[in-house]
């Protein structure tokens, strides 16, 4: 078994690669407002079409249609991002997102739910895509998984603070200003688009720059990411509805999950950096695994509580692991799409398909059976890094300059 040796720091006495720009810190303000409000929203949506009189599978259109709309843009951001730049399609994606929601303040919700969702969707997909794009562009290579973890912790927050905001203050009768919050903060990246780049960014590399862009490579980290991604999806949507498991208790262990996911995402780049990606794929993979089989005794709540800070390294891990290594053999823009369309797709399709299981085994059964699915991904994991990854990793820094353990260093 090799050992993990660290690439060699570079003779020369130059400082490390500065992580932080100008541009960059933008496009993280970018990336967080734009999750902002899609959270705001997420949750508030469906709660509006109950309280018009609709049914439950309504409300359960409205997120399909935001989700449509989210991978219908995802599969043409990067073709946007050729032709425009990402300035263009940022500040499209920006309107796409904000505008719809002041329909709320002025219109019956009903009448313009399905419409409002799939083009704040569509907004979010753009947003998502190029933002990640061009963030990923703007990231010293050598320090790219390290920025990469940052960015996991920018959009991480949204989610944590945002998403039972917008559920409180449409609670307590206050849905205009939730609406008006998710306009104000999806609209926001239109006020420093000056400050972005347009067709190009300033630093880092094009992407794939060390072996030609293979497609099947990427297909295949997509569906790695994928299966993650599905097995998120159940434990989001069906963790909170398992019998015996109080509400509260649902909602602390689903916020450990989400905290535990997005710090690991952050250390997993900085390891990735060190000593490569591909090393983290299997290990990733299986733990992540191993917190849905511990599922399957959902009675106790500290397994409950083990089953969700073991499947949130894993996610945490796969998600650093799998977009650094996208980025390593394709262009930014192709990267960021494809990352982000197996997020989504494998989030929307996972509940959907495991919900008609669960009927059958019960929720305890259905997530370990996803765990099973999940570790069906480990031969595909194992196949990708071939034993490679990490040696040509530390080969391609030894010249890059790449400092031994400097902090953040920003």
């Amino acid at each position: 078994m090799s050992t993990l040796t660290p690439a060699r720091p570079a003779a020369r006495d130059d400082a490390p690669a500065r992580l932080l720009s100008l541009p960059l810190a933008v496009a993280f303000v970018a990336e967080f407002s734009s999750l902002t409000s899609f959270f705001l929203l997420l949750s508030v949506m469906p709660m509006l079409a109950a309280a018009a009189g609709g049914s439950s599978s309504g409300a359960g259109l409205l997120t399909g249609s935001l989700l449509l709309g989210t991978v219908v843009a995802e599969a043409f951001a990067a073709v946007g991002i050729r032709w425009l730049g990402y300035r263009a399609m940022i500040g499209a994606g920006a309107g796409l997102l904000g505008l719809p929601a002041l329909l709320l303040l002025i219109r019956e919700p009903q009448a313009v739910m399905l419409a409002v969702s799939f083009v704040r969707g569509l907004g979010f997909g753009l947003c998502g895509v190029a933002t990640g794009a061009l963030a990923a562009s703007l990231m010293p290579p050598e320090r790219r998984g390290e920025g990469l973890g940052l960015l996991g912790l920018v959009s991480g927050v949204p989610a944590v603070l945002a998403l039972p905001a917008g559920v409180w203050l449409a609670g307590h009768h206050l849905t205009t200003v939730v609406a008006a919050m998710a306009a104000v903060s999806g609209l926001l990246p239109l006020a420093a688009i000056r400050w972005l780049p347009g067709r190009s960014a300033t630093t880092g590399s094009a992407g794939g720059t060390h072996d030609r862009p293979r497609a099947s490579a990427g297909f295949r980290l997509a569906l790695i990411f994928a299966a993650c991604t599905i097995a998120a999806g159940v434990i989001d949507s069906f963790l909170p509805l398992a019998k015996g498991i109080p509400s509260n208790l649902a909602s602390a262990a689903l916020l450990v999950q989400s905290i535990v996911a997005t710090l690991s995402r952050w250390q997993a780049g900085r390891f990735g950096d060190r000593y490569g990606h591909t090393r983290l794929l299997v290990p990733a993979v299986i733990v992540a695994a191993a917190g849905l089989a511990a599922m399957i005794g959902l009675a106790s709540p500290a397994l409950i509580f083990a089953s969700m800070v073991l499947f949130g390294a894993g996610f945490g891990m796969i998600e650093s692991a799998t977009f650094a290594l996208l980025l390593e053999r394709l262009p930014e823009a192709k990267a960021s799409a494809l990352w982000n369309f197996a997020y989504d797709a494998g989030y929307g399709a996972g509940p959907a398909a495991v919900g008609l299981l669960a009927g059958h085994t019960g929720y305890p059964a259905a997530f370990a059976l996803t765990g099973l699915l999940v570790l069906a991904a480990a031969p595909v994991a194992r196949l990708h890094d071939g034993g490679q990854g990490a040696d040509q990793r530390a080969e391609s820094l030894d010249g890059a300059g790449v400092a031994g353990d400097d902090g953040l260093g920003i």
